[in-house]
Protein backbone atom coordinates (compact mmCIF):
# COMPACT_ATOMS: atom_id res chain seq x y z
CA UNK A 1 0.00 0.00 0.00
CA UNK A 2 1.49 3.30 -1.01
CA UNK A 3 1.48 6.28 1.25
CA UNK A 4 -1.19 8.93 1.13
CA UNK A 5 1.42 11.50 0.13
CA UNK A 6 2.22 9.51 -3.03
CA UNK A 7 -1.44 9.44 -4.02
CA UNK A 8 -1.85 13.19 -3.45
CA UNK A 9 1.40 13.96 -5.30
CA UNK A 10 0.22 12.02 -8.35
CA UNK A 11 -3.12 13.87 -8.24
CA UNK A 12 -1.27 17.21 -8.13
CA UNK A 13 1.00 16.23 -11.01
CA UNK A 14 -2.02 15.10 -13.02
CA UNK A 15 -3.65 18.51 -12.62
CA UNK A 16 -0.44 20.25 -13.65
CA UNK A 17 -0.08 18.07 -16.75
CA UNK A 18 -3.64 18.88 -17.81
CA UNK A 19 -3.12 22.58 -17.14
CA UNK A 20 -0.04 22.87 -19.37
CA UNK A 21 -0.98 20.30 -22.06
CA UNK A 22 -2.05 22.79 -24.74
CA UNK A 23 0.85 25.15 -24.08
CA UNK A 24 3.35 22.26 -24.22
CA UNK A 25 1.93 21.12 -27.56
CA UNK A 26 2.14 24.63 -29.00
CA UNK A 27 5.74 25.00 -27.87
CA UNK A 28 6.64 21.60 -29.30
CA UNK A 29 5.02 22.44 -32.65
CA UNK A 30 6.90 25.74 -32.84
CA UNK A 31 10.10 23.98 -31.68
CA UNK A 32 10.65 26.56 -28.94
CA UNK A 33 12.60 24.25 -26.65
CA UNK A 34 13.93 27.06 -24.48
CA UNK A 35 10.40 28.05 -23.47
CA UNK A 36 9.53 24.39 -22.99
CA UNK A 37 12.42 24.08 -20.55
CA UNK A 38 11.05 26.97 -18.47
CA UNK A 39 7.77 25.17 -17.78
CA UNK A 40 7.44 23.36 -14.45
CA UNK A 41 8.90 19.88 -14.32
CA UNK A 42 5.59 18.42 -13.23
CA UNK A 43 4.01 19.68 -16.47
CA UNK A 44 5.62 16.79 -18.31
CA UNK A 45 3.36 13.75 -18.73
CA UNK A 46 6.30 11.40 -18.22
CA UNK A 47 6.27 12.31 -14.53
CA UNK A 48 2.89 10.65 -14.12
CA UNK A 49 2.75 7.14 -12.71
CA UNK A 50 -0.20 4.77 -12.99
CA UNK A 51 -1.35 3.92 -9.47
CA UNK A 52 -3.95 1.40 -8.38
CA UNK A 53 -7.12 3.25 -7.38
CA UNK A 54 -7.72 0.87 -4.48
CA UNK A 55 -4.30 0.26 -2.96
CA UNK A 56 -2.07 2.85 -4.61
CA UNK A 57 0.32 0.18 -5.85
CA UNK A 58 2.50 1.51 -8.67
CA UNK A 59 3.55 -1.69 -10.38
CA UNK A 60 1.53 -4.04 -12.59
CA UNK A 61 -1.48 -1.75 -12.88
CA UNK A 62 -3.91 -2.64 -15.68
CA UNK A 63 -4.77 0.48 -17.66
CA UNK A 64 -8.24 -0.75 -18.58
CA UNK A 65 -9.33 -1.29 -14.98
CA UNK A 66 -6.91 1.13 -13.27
CA UNK A 67 -6.26 -1.42 -10.54
CA UNK A 68 -3.33 -3.70 -9.79
CA UNK A 69 -3.16 -7.34 -10.78
CA UNK A 70 -3.55 -8.44 -7.17
CA UNK A 71 -6.77 -6.52 -6.56
CA UNK A 72 -8.08 -7.46 -10.00
CA UNK A 73 -7.66 -11.14 -9.15
CA UNK A 74 -9.36 -10.72 -5.78
CA UNK A 75 -12.32 -8.89 -7.34
CA UNK A 76 -12.58 -11.47 -10.13
CA UNK A 77 -12.68 -14.34 -7.63
CA UNK A 78 -15.44 -12.53 -5.72
CA UNK A 79 -17.38 -12.19 -8.99
CA UNK A 80 -17.31 -8.40 -8.97
CA UNK A 81 -15.75 -8.02 -12.42
CA UNK A 82 -18.36 -8.85 -15.07
CA UNK A 83 -17.30 -11.38 -17.67
CA UNK A 84 -14.10 -12.35 -15.90
CA UNK A 85 -13.53 -15.73 -14.34
CA UNK A 86 -10.61 -17.80 -13.25
CA UNK A 87 -8.95 -19.77 -16.03
CA UNK A 88 -8.75 -23.52 -15.61
CA UNK A 89 -7.68 -26.19 -18.03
Amino acid sequence: MSSKSTMTRMARISKTVQKYAKLRQQLKDSKDYAALQRLPRDASPTRLRNLCLITGRSRSVYRKFKISRIKLRELALEGKVPGMRKASW
